[in-house]
């Protein structure tokens, strides 16, 4: 009995060890699963905030493709030709340095996007033939307006269809 009574102080600690280590245990683990949901909720709110800013760009896109703040870009002085180039270059341009934001979009949003700006790209080319080169900038603003005008509000659908989906996601 003598050899086990040595043993004594260490299963006394042992036992008031235990408790502790299992609290130790649980709040580590506690601590780790609130981390991870942190991380979780972070992430959903960083992949919200990327789609917000995804629709607000493309938006915007869709507002400078309006024929009414097209006409507006560039001299006065310009041939039509050289308006219709330009203004379809700036169209161009403006959708490869957004098109990176078809990730955060659905397919259907996205191809309403590409299908409006091919829409205005052609528009722009078939008012141009309509006239076949007879006429000045200004007359050629006027018509293309005013053939846009006749035509389906593609944008404005589009821009409505994006305006319902941002409602859906946040």
């Amino acid at each position: 009995m003598a050899s086990f009574s040595g043993y004594l102080p260490y299963a006394f600690a042992l036992i008031i060890a235990i408790p502790f280590l299992v609290l130790l245990r649980q709040f580590v683990h506690s601590y780790i699963t609130l981390k991870n949901q942190e991380i979780k909720l972070l992430s959903v709110k960083s992949n919200t905030e990327n789609k917000a800013h995804s629709y607000e760009r493309m938006t915007l896109f869709l507002e400078r493709m309006k024929p009414s703040n097209l006409i507006q870009k560039f001299d006065r002085d310009l041939a039509v030709h050289e308006f219709i180039f330009l203004t379809e270059k700036a169209i161009n341009e403006e959708f490869e340095y957004n098109s990176s934001q078809q990730l955060y979009l659905s397919k259907n949003s996205w191809k309403n996007i590409v299908d409006s700006k091919n829409a205005v790209t052609a528009l722009l080319h078939k008012t141009y033939e309509g006239l076949k080169g007879n006429a000045d900038l200004d007359e050629f603003k006027t018509i293309f307006i005013m053939n846009y005008m006749e035509s389906e509000d593609y944008i404005s659908a589009t821009i409505e269809d994006l305006r319902r989906e941002i409602l859906i996601i946040t």
